[in-house]
């Protein structure tokens, strides 16, 4: 696992590289702008109701004494729901709608790494593409909700909540790496097939998706070339996992 994650983030170093080498900025224009959009759409909203949700939370508390430090704590907590949240729904609402976009990037890499296409690999159509991202990440935000509001819960507890913290963060870089993932594995796998594979190389997906987290963190360039590299990085990995179990041709 260990070993997995580090290969994950470790792809990240030659991604810009082989982005530029196989000219391929062209097909990150219109995910980057919807990123980019996105970003901000959730940003605003979020700003708007971190204070609404810690109002509602701080009413819990309904004795005189220690109100002022709940109210206090609450407002924390109402902030870090409505940033979980956004970042949850950033990530799948991007990637479900890049799908298309992304898809022939990973072609053209796995075209690169292995010398031509696979001819067993699913021709599918823009559509197809765009409904299969759709389907896999609305899948994963529902998983995703259902294991995070648990976690966000045990944030209420003293120590407990410091670990619960680094839950939340593998988690979410688990599903950000999953999305990634697939768009190489949607050529090779159907729904159920794909799911399987990033189950068994969840190593790959934590390690991708701890620096598509990071990115975030990098104020107007980090939501812009996120997907970009995160793509990149993650096909490449996916690539010489399908190698490994004989999925794909080795190059010529």
């Amino acid at each position: 696992m260990i070993k997995n994650i580090s290969s994950g983030i470790k792809a990240y170093f030659g991604a810009f590289n082989l982005i530029s080498k196989l000219k391929l900025w062209k097909f990150f224009a219109v995910p980057m702008l919807i990123s980019f959009v996105t970003a901000i759409t959730i940003f605003w909203s979020a700003y708007g109701l971190s204070d609404n949700i810690g109002g509602f939370i701080s009413k819990i508390w309904v004795w005189d004494w220690g109100h002022d430090t709940f109210a206090t704590i609450s407002n924390f907590i109402g902030g870090l729901i409505i940033l979980v949240i956004g970042l949850i729904l950033f990530k799948h609402i991007i990637m479900a709608l890049s799908a298309p976009f992304m898809s022939p990037v990973s072609e053209k890499i796995e075209a690169h790494f292995t010398g031509r296409i696979n001819q067993n690999y699913r021709d599918t159509s823009f559509a197809q593409q765009l409904w299969r991202g759709i389907r896999i990440n609305v899948r994963n935000l529902f998983m995703e909700l259902l294991l995070t509001i648990p976690l966000l819960l045990l944030k209420f507890i003293p120590v407990v909540n410091i670990f619960s913290t680094a839950i939340l963060f593998l988690l979410q870089a688990y599903y950000a790496g999953f999305g990634n993932m697939d768009y190489t594995l949607e050529r090779h796998y159907k729904y159920t097939q794909s799911i399987a594979f990033v189950r068994r190389n969840r190593g790959l997906a934590i390690g991708n998706g701890i620096v598509f987290l990071l990115f975030l963190l990098i104020p107007i360039i980090g939501v812009i070339l996120v997907l970009p590299l995160s793509v990149t990085a993650a096909s490449v990995r996916t690539i010489e996992a399908l190698k490994l179990k004989n999925n794909l041709p080795h190059a010529v």
